[in-house]
């Protein structure tokens, strides 16, 4: 019994001086791009929507041709991209956003969002309500060289319609 607890010992520790092959480091180099990617993502939204700073939409941490996947059709470049996520900041002055949970694989992300706001301004040329929205959605991403390339945002419209009054 001896013999086989020090055979055991051995053959640890043989194999733990072994350097990682080479799909391990790719996992690992995956991830920390990964990782990278989310906190960035996260970080640049928080800054947009919550500090209210729409100008952090540049090709800083977009690409030059990001796209949001609209029910009306795909909206393309800064400018578009800014124009239509500005809506939000000037319909809810007191817009807050919160992003429940995000992850990803690759260069997707996922983000579960939660948005509360008082409809106090123009969003979409839908003049202010003064009602109160608490909506959830999820949004999913494509992330290009590090930049954000592409979204499409999912949430009940109807609901939206609903808090907002224009819908009963």
């Amino acid at each position: 019994m001896n013999k086989l607890y020090v055979i055991l010992i051995a053959i640890t520790m043989f194999s733990c001086n072994e350097t990682p092959n080479q799909e391990y480091q790719n996992l690992q180099q995956s991830k920390v791009k990964l990782d990278a990617n989310i906190s960035m993502y996260s970080n640049v939204w928080d800054k947009v929507m919550n500090d209210r700073d729409i100008n952090l939409i540049n090709t800083d941490s977009f690409d030059s041709e990001v796209t949001v996947i609209t029910a009306t059709g795909p909206i393309t470049g800064i400018d578009g991209f800014k124009a239509y996520y500005n809506n939000y900041l000037t319909g809810f002055s007191d817009a807050k956003f919160s992003m429940i949970d995000v992850y990803g694989q690759g260069d997707l992300i996922t983000k579960h969002w939660r948005f509360q706001g008082t409809h106090d301004g123009d969003l979409f040329g839908i003049p202010a309500s003064n009602n109160k929205v608490d909506l959830y959605g999820v949004t999913l991403v494509v992330m290009k060289d590090g930049k954000i390339f592409q979204e499409q945002d999912y949430f009940d419209n109807n609901v939206f319609m609903k808090q907002l009054g224009l819908m009963e």
